[in-house]
């Protein structure tokens, strides 16, 4: 089977799309001629009692054709010619004109063998024609270990590329590092406030200092590499190494999170390459900018926003929108066309403003660019309570805290499982829980039990590809056969829409279905045909239950 065969649901769809297409012009022949031709949409009705498809075409031709909708499908439905086997039965008319579809058992099964044939590849497509695409996430301040939210952007961020990456883009990963400004600042004085007090030195520690123990931690591998600045004078030096101390820890903490990345951009190299001031003054030349009380402002009214914005204080530093503008000209110098952002919701602020000004550069940027996606901050709870602070961070809890108590895989799905702009609770205790009310307990739980039915059995899967499929016939086989088919539509929606949280969705309904069908019927029987056609079936499921949790950067465990 090609590639381009996805699966066997999507070549159903197609050839019901082409079918009613055909009977659409035989029924009305001036629609032939018509210019843009007529496309028939065939979609899934809500209430899968109604059929696997639903054509609602004579509702939209009723203008066009002057006629009553149902008039429009009876004539349709009339002019049907054979289907080589693709329908169960003469599609229904209901309500106003809607046309539901029901698929024969034997084309229904065919995603089995799409499954089958494709196995860690169901589910992908080429439809990113390996376009290149940026998703930049996380970017978190090297100033303290990561908290829940930079591991909720981080789930997010690599969940986006891995499905971007299954559509067929040529995705690259970027890590932005703000290793300027006051807060890399605040971090130097900090630690040297500890060096001096475990020096026995008197020193007032900064307001706006950092005070957890990794702070200490910090200083004293400063001083036991560093004997000759015990106190910490050397201000640069002690920047650099609490800096490049605090990247390494997050980049173990990512490690461990299962999040890779093929770039790392510095926002100080912004400033040294000059790329501020070549910014400001191509938005000047551009004519966008006008200065007003000793400052430059740039018109960003102009591109949408509610009023214009400060670029160059009076005191002659930049706002902070001014370098995130010179970031993204070099994303798209890059030769990333399309690129995404994920960040807290707390930057909403910034965009429309970094929006305007990459608008204003008038170098050929889309409007839009970037894509953002904003994810809310969460709230932790155990025991029945709110969880706020760290051992080591002091002041939140993070990233490390929770895969050290409730694992990578279910840290992962619980970011992941709700809408990304969403409030997110954390529940600790349901995390760390083995039953169906931890949904990723419940997703993997239903892969390892179909491991366990096919050690139990014994044989090789491989021979099951002769498996009569016409003996599935029960209401719970059908049920599943549609779930299965459903995923290339699934990741295809979730990456057009930059939702990972439909995966999860998705994957909590299957699992649910599965367990539904593993508690309702038997798979090792007497009956060897019907054996083999029911191993055939959940062997597919365990295959889209694998590739939906590798999507998500979820194990798929054959023993719990």
């Amino acid at each position: 089977m090609s590639h381009s065969a996805i699966s066997g649901y999507l070549d159903n769809r197609s050839a019901v799309a082409a079918l009613f297409q055909a009977a659409v012009f035989d029924a009305f022949p001036a629609l032939r001629d018509d210019s843009p031709q007529f496309v028939v949409a065939v979609e899934q009705p809500k209430n899968p009692d109604h059929g696997h498809f639903a054509v609602n075409s004579a509702l939209h031709l009723t203008k066009r054709l002057g006629k009553k909708p149902r008039e429009i499908a009876e004539s349709i439905v009339a002019a049907l010619k054979a289907d080589n086997g693709l329908l169960a039965s003469r599609p229904e008319i209901a309500g106003p004109g809607f046309i539901n579809v029901r698929l024969s058992r034997h084309a229904e099964t065919q995603v089995i063998h799409a499954i089958r044939a494709l196995g860690d590849e169901f589910g992908k497509s080429h439809v990113g024609n390996d376009a290149p695409l940026m998703v930049e996430f996380v970017s978190a301040n090297p100033t303290g270990p990561l908290h829940v939210g930079h591991g909720r952007g981080a789930a997010i961020g690599d969940t986006l590329a891995r499905l971007l990456d299954s559509q067929g883009y040529k995705v690259t990963r970027e890590f932005y590092y703000n290793d300027a400004g006051a807060q890399i600042n605040n971090l130097a004085a900090s630690v040297t406030a500890r060096l001096k007090e475990r020096a026995g030195v008197a020193c007032e520690f900064p307001e706006d200092g950092y005070r957890g123990d990794y702070i200490r931690e910090i200083a004293e591998l400063y001083a036991a590499q560093h004997p000759e600045d015990l106190l910490g004078n050397q201000t640069d030096q002690v920047r650099g190494f609490a800096v490049a101390a605090l990247r390494h820890e997050q980049d173990l903490d990512l490690k461990a999170f299962d999040v890779q990345f093929d770039n790392y951009y510095l926002e100080s190299s912004i400033y040294t390459d000059g790329l501020v001031e070549k910014t400001v003054a191509q938005l000047v030349a551009n004519g966008h900018t006008y200065e007003e009380g000793g400052a430059l402002w740039l018109r960003t009214t102009t591109f949408g926003d509610d009023k214009d914005r400060v670029m160059r204080k009076s005191d002659g530093t930049y706002t902070y929108f001014v370098p995130d503008i010179a970031y993204h000209v070099t994303k798209f110098q890059r030769g990333f066309g399309r690129a995404i952002t994920e960040l807290g919701a707390d930057h909403h602020g910034s965009l429309m403003r970094v929006k305007a000004g990459l608008q204003a550069m008038g170098l050929g940027i889309p409007p839009g660019y970037p894509d953002y996606v904003l994810h809310q901050m969460i709230t932790v709870m155990r025991g029945g309570e709110e969880v706020k602070i760290s051992k080591r961070a002091g002041s939140y809890v993070t990233l490390r805290d929770l895969i050290d108590e409730v694992g990578r895989d279910a840290t992962r799905y619980f970011f992941l499982m709700r809408k990304s702009d969403s409030q997110l609770t954390f529940d600790i205790d349901l995390a760390k829980s083995r039953s169906e009310d931890n949904p990723v307990y419940y997703v993997q739980y239903a892969h390892a039990r179909i491991c366990r039915v096919l050690e139990q059995w014994g044989g090789d899967v491989t021979s099951l590809s002769d498996a009569d499929l016409s003996r599935l016939e029960s209401s719970y086989e059908s049920t599943l056969l549609r779930s299965i088919a459903d995923f290339p539509e699934t990741l295809a929606i979730a990456a057009r829409e930059l939702s990972p949280h439909l995966i999860a969705n998705y994957l909590s309904d299957i699992a649910a279905k599965m367990h539904t069908y593993y508690n309702a019927e038997r798979f090792l029987l007497d009956d060897v045909g019907l054996t083999h056609a029911r191993l055939a079936l959940i062997v597919a499921v365990r295959q889209v239950i694998r590739n939906g949790l590798r999507v998500l950067g979820v194990s798929a465990p054959e023993r719990m």
